[in-house]
């Protein structure tokens, strides 16, 4: 399994090409359908795979969360990702998937990984509207391989937010309203739970948003209200105060999206600041390089509004027009 993330650091360099890598795995033979679903993780957020070691159970755990485990000193808590997405299998996990993203480390445990795979974000599609509410947003997308199998991409944001419970209540009642109603923020995120954040975040600061489930739906958005800017003799900035953006999105990600729009001429005066769990130093450079003004980690409702609010207070727009 070593072999199996040898060099992650050069994957670094999809990057940017609205390329990524995902490593395949299975959470066991569910007993209901008689099937063993293929899931995805970005290969950003996989510190390493391993056997899974001892684990030691600690009480007034949730169901899904098994304990914790030492590794090379620290304490790291570890989820059975079947038991959370209601899978029901007697397989062994008998493998952990160390992750690492928005400041925390955890492990998941899983029946096997298969394979890293390389695809363009246009080729993972986001699940169909009736899918998204029976999976309870547990998968943020869907891409299909060669043999016809489904592959899903699992929200691990969202499993991050419901076993440690990191959404604290008073994070945002401590949030200061901007005093400016006409400011209006354009977002694009494909995890929910990053999208409730960001809208109560917004909410508690009093300004307006657009929101978005990728990178091509935000740039959908962004284009047509350019063009009504543009027809209306107004100048883009004067309408969209600023653009927030995740990095992994399917069809588009943030790099790309903020690639177009820092390259086109009618977005000129339009900040972009990078939303995302990937805060290793090298994402924040590769965000730079395609022009982000500014990079907040996920789930900072307090950092990412002063950062908000530091922006947006450089200048006003009047109220959102409907085009």
């Amino acid at each position: 399994m070593s072999d199996l993330l040898k060099n992650i650091d050069a994957r670094t360099k999809l990057a940017g090409t609205n390329k990524l890598e995902i490593l395949l795995f299975s959470l066991g033979t569910d007993s209901r359908t008689q099937r063993s679903e293929t899931f995805g993780i970005n290969v950003f957020k996989v510190r390493e795979v391993m056997r899974t070691p001892p684990i030691t159970a600690a009480p007034e755990m949730l169901p899904s969360v098994e304990g914790m485990v030492s590794l090379r000193g620290a304490l790291v808590p570890v989820v059975d990702l079947a038991r959370y997405a209601g899978v029901d299998t007697r397989t062994p996990r008998s493998i952990m998937i160390v992750t690492e993203y928005a400041g925390h480390t955890q492990g998941f445990l899983v029946e096997a990984v298969d394979t890293i795979l390389r695809l363009d974000w246009s080729q993972m599609r986001v699940p169909p509207a009736m899918l998204l509410a029976e999976l309870g947003g547990l998968v943020t997308a869907v891409t299909e391989l060669p043999d016809g199998r489904l592959v899903m991409m699992m929200d691990v944001e969202k499993v991050l937010s419901e076993t440690t419970n990191y959404d604290d209540e008073i994070v945002y009642r401590n949030i200061k309203p901007i005093g400016n109603a006409g400011l209006t923020v354009y977002f694009a995120d494909d995890s929910a739970v990053a999208r409730k954040q960001i809208q109560r975040t917004l909410e508690a600061m009093g300004v307006q948003y657009v929101a978005a489930i990728n990178g091509r739906e935000a740039w959908d958005e962004l284009d047509k209200m350019a063009k009504f800017a543009q027809a209306s003799g107004q100048e883009v900035k004067d309408l969209i105060s600023l653009v927030l953006t995740d990095i992994e999105m399917p069809e588009m990600d943030g790099y790309i999206l903020t690639k177009k729009i820092k390259s086109d001429l009618r977005f000129v005066g339009v900040p972009v600041i990078m939303h995302s769990s990937l805060s290793g130093m090298s994402n924040q450079q590769l965000g730079k390089s395609v022009g982000v003004d500014e990079y907040v980690p996920k789930f900072e409702p307090q950092r990412l509004s002063e950062t908000l609010a530091r922006r947006l207070q450089q200048g006003a727009c009047p109220a959102l027009p409907q085009p």
